[in-house]
């Protein structure tokens, strides 16, 4: 029988009726004749490779039937070889054939995905992190035991050390995604590796926009993992520390993104979940120096009442109410910074500021409401007023935490919902849309209200929102232009070092 089943073997060579029937004879006697396995595998892969689309199909299908023993993690590393096809029918084959070995031994299978996700063509690499990213979470848990996901952990740590942003955006879904990685010590290990990428012992350069852009990326895959069990304090002490003295020096790749904005969002998230911090006083002082850079003092006022400069200073609520926020966060740790920190003189600057500002802010409130009261359902869904809700809740939260700071001693006992975060998970998903188309736009003035005499009716000055005042996604804004090849994770000439 061994000759026949050479027969079949060297039928590969033949015409397109012999390699049809040798696609479907090979695999199905394959078993029986395991001294030929070797020259049976490569016959096969030789009609996977077929010119004949319909062979190649017939072929690719009947892999799994190779995927015996040993045999498995090289078929597993076949299959995600061929996941490079173009052919859509011959793609979802393979997609299928991997699912199937997949159910027979994960951890084989995952041996040959990763062997080619670390020495592969860059193709076969980026759909074979797709294929994870994707497929884990359709797998059974018999399937997908503590074994395997330790195995893809392990394996995952290896590929971390040399990724792009979009590729270690695609890992921390397939991480966060493991059961076992769900629990305070999984997202521990996982805020571990987050910080690790991000290099938070490198000198931070804000005039380099891939370093920047890197720790953007890096903070944003932390932010949903940190909780009252899973500090934020390394990183929060990195921006206090490194990022927000050099705020106004920010550079971006990402076109049309407020990046200063961006930072602000991400402490005053991060905020909420500080540990103990070692130099709270010193980060807490640099952050109040930031919040009084956009917290104006009242314009002089000349003789006749009028103000003597040309115009009123702008409020850039949207930055005021993070860095307020983050303030009023940290704060809470050292309730006696305002008062036993400072001296008078500068404690009455500071309380001169926010009398200022909550003043305006009063009646741009009032305003809002007037523009908004009696709209419902549809009409609250133009642009316009879409901008006005956010608005308000952007005002709304600044008057709560400055009324908390008017208390004598300072309070810090109010909670509030940041505006961009969504009060019911229903809404997530249509905030994140509404974000999408706004996020290019140029920063929108809220109008001033109308002029009349300073002495007889207190008139706000202009306010500025953010461009994308909607909400704020955890996925990339426009990835990393031009991936691989430099900035962070570059791969260039397929190292697998860092090279940043």
């Amino acid at each position: 029988h061994k000759d026949a089943y050479q027969a079949i073997l060297d039928g590969v060579k033949g015409g397109a009726k012999e390699k049809r029937l040798a696609a479907q004879f090979i695999p199905k006697f394959f078993k029986h004749f395991p001294e030929l396995a070797d020259s049976a595998i490569n016959a096969q892969l030789d009609l996977c490779e077929d010119e004949d689309v319909s062979i190649r199909r017939q072929a690719i299908k009947e892999l799994p039937q190779f995927a015996t023993g040993d045999n498995l993690p090289r078929v597993a590393d076949i299959l995600t070889q061929l996941l490079q096809s173009d052919d859509s029918a011959e793609f979802n084959l393979v997609n299928n054939a991997l699912l199937s070995i997949f159910k027979m031994d994960a951890k084989g299978t995952l041996g040959g995905l990763f062997s080619q996700i670390l020495q592969g063509e860059d193709i076969v690499r980026e759909r074979a992190i797709k294929f994870l990213s994707t497929k884990l979470k359709t797998l059974p848990d018999e399937v997908m035991t503590k074994e395997v996901e330790e195995f893809i952990l392990t394996e995952s740590k290896k590929v971390l050390e040399d990724v792009t942003g979009e590729e270690f955006v695609l890992f921390m879904k397939i991480l966060s995604g493991l059961k076992s990685l769900q629990t305070v010590s999984g997202r521990q290990q996982l805020v571990e590796l987050v910080a690790e990428q991000a290099d938070l012992e490198q000198t931070f350069n804000p005039s380099d926009p891939d370093c920047v852009d890197r720790l953007l990326q890096c903070t944003r895959q932390a932010v949903p993992l940190f909780s009252k069990n899973v500090h934020s304090t390394k990183f929060v002490t990195y921006f206090c520390e490194h990022v927000l003295p050099n705020l106004s020096s920010l550079t971006t790749p990402v076109e049309g993104l407020d990046i200063q904005l961006e930072v602000l969002k991400l402490l005053a998230e991060m905020s909420s979940f500080c540990g103990d911090m070692e130099k709270l006083e010193s980060n807490l002082k640099k952050l109040f120096d930031k919040l009084l850079e956009y917290m104006p003092l009242p314009p002089e006022e000349a003789e006749n009442g009028e103000n003597a400069g040309n115009e009123e200073p702008k409020l850039q609520f949207s930055y005021v109410e993070c860095l307020l926020y983050s303030f009023h966060q940290l704060g809470r740790k050292l309730p006696d910074f305002l008062t036993a920190k400072l001296n008078a003189e500068k404690l009455k600057d500071f309380k001169i500021r926010l009398q200022y500002f909550a003043r305006g802010l009063q009646v741009y409130i009032r305003q809002l409401r007037l523009a908004l009261q009696g709209k419902t359902g549809e009409a609250l869904k133009t642009e316009e007023n879409k901008i006005k809700v956010v608005a308000l809740k952007i005002t709304n939260n600044i008057n709560v935490l400055i009324k908390d700071l008017f208390h004598i001693p300072p309070s810090y006992k109010s909670t509030v919902t940041l505006s961009w975060k969504p009060v019911q998970k229903a809404d997530a998903s249509q905030k994140r849309a509404s974000e999408d188309t706004t996020s290019s736009s140029p920063p929108k003035k809220a109008s001033a209200g109308p002029k009349r005499d300073a002495r007889q009716i207190y008139n706000p000055p202009s306010g500025k929102y953010s461009s994308n005042l909607g909400s704020f996604s955890y996925e990339q804004r426009g990835g990393f232009r031009g991936g691989r090849g430099r900035g962070w994770g570059g791969r260039g000439n397929r190292s697998r070092g860092r090279i940043y």
